[in-house]
């Protein structure tokens, strides 16, 4: 399992208008699937098509030190746009070219003092993994 040292991001809704018209949450989020395909390559990690995943969202700086300490670890279930689902859509479509083939997908997220992604194979531990047609290696 590689650990990346970004901050998850949600993947935004994307319009026909933005291949012309730039908003700027795309163009973040297009930087930001640059940067996790970079250190995929980096970790030589190719997915395969059984993936694990775990989500570290950072705590909100207004937060107490009191609350911070008893937040972290814990598993993050506020109502955000930083829902599971969205998290792991963001990772699939940064990382491989057709989703489809994923068919076991484990996920979990928690808060934690800084943001990070665990990216793993489910296989990784027997050294037996699936691959899948990828992003971060093929392009």
């Amino acid at each position: 399992m590689i650990t990346i040292h970004m901050s998850p991001m949600s993947k935004p809704r994307q319009v026909r208008s933005d291949v012309w018209k730039k908003r700027p949450v795309v163009l973040k989020w297009r930087a930001w699937a640059d940067e996790i395909r970079l250190a995929c390559r980096y970790e030589d990690f190719v997915p395969s098509n059984e993936l694990v995943m775990e989500f570290y969202l950072p705590m909100p700086k207004s937060w107490s030190k009191k609350k911070k300490a008893e937040f972290v670890g814990k598993p993050h279930m506020q109502k955000t746009r930083n829902d599971l689902d969205n998290l792991i859509k963001a990772v699939m479509d940064a990382l491989i070219k057709d989703d489809g083939c994923v068919h076991y997908l484990k996920a979990k997220k928690f808060w934690a003092e800084e943001g990070m992604i665990k990216l793993g194979n489910k296989w990784d531990q027997y050294k037996h993994p699936r691959k899948c047609l990828d992003r971060s290696v093929r392009e």
